[in-house]
């Protein structure tokens, strides 16, 4: 497994939230981790700022959306594979899913809700950006959905009652790896490809342990939901 980085600016404040480094306003952090390793501040400041934890309901409610697209589940997921094996740098970063996240509209929304810069993003946890990406590229952003903390995209499709407990290709699976099954707990996120019928399912998922995007086969007992976009056919 990769080596866990944290690069902590102005003060270590690492909590156990995954999918993104969100920086609380006045704190300028900055890390940098896989998504096998726990960290990352928005938890820490969901918790002692409720009125961000509001801020972030109210932004994957907000951004709720009955936008249909001609995009079927098998195209999103050959992107997806077409990706593996893109990896990070030695910062942790480097990859065109964060570059692409930090100039985004949806980067702005997201320091609005949670504080911090853009500059964040480029080297921060990359899995949601990565399946954010993916529906950018492919057209079906509207039905993914998009957001670099795994806890806010969970909540997005939560929000817009596309949220289930069913292994389908092309949904978007979100991960706890102690097993818990709240959202507040989710770690990682990455695509189904298929459910293997023997208590696994095989996925394509970007920020893994070894830095890279890599097909894999997971135990679903460490799934937490699944988010299911609307695809075409």
């Amino acid at each position: 497994m990769a080596k866990h980085r944290i690069d902590a600016v102005k003060k270590n404040l690492t909590r156990a939230a995954l999918g993104a480094t969100v920086l609380a306003s006045g704190l300028g952090v900055t890390a940098a981790a896989h998504a096998d390793t726990a960290t990352g501040v928005a938890a820490a400041t969901a918790a002692k700022h409720p009125a961000t934890a509001v801020a972030a309901h109210k932004a994957a409610t907000d951004d709720r959306t009955e936008t249909k697209v001609n995009v079927t589940a098998d195209q999103v997921l050959a992107l997806a594979k077409s990706q593996v094996g893109t990896s990070e740098n030695a910062a942790g970063g480097g990859t065109k899913y964060q570059q692409w996240y930090a100039a985004s509209q949806r980067a702005a929304e997201t320091i609005a809700r949670d504080g911090g810069n853009r500059t964040a993003y480029v080297n921060a946890p990359w899995c949601s950006m990565f399946v954010s990406w993916v529906g950018e590229q492919t057209g079906a952003r509207p039905q993914v959905g998009w957001d670099a903390y795994t806890v806010a995209h969970a909540k997005w499709f939560a929000a817009n009652d596309r949220w289930g407990t069913v292994a389908k290709p092309g949904a978007v699976v979100f991960f706890s790896w102690s097993g818990s099954k709240s959202l507040s707990d989710i770690q990682h996120v990455g695509f189904v490809v298929k459910d293997n019928q023997n208590g696994t399912i095989s996925t394509i998922e970007g920020n893994t342990g070894n830095g890279k995007v890599e097909e894999r086969i997971r135990p679903k007992s460490q799934v937490v939901g699944y988010g299911y976009p609307q695809y075409a056919g």
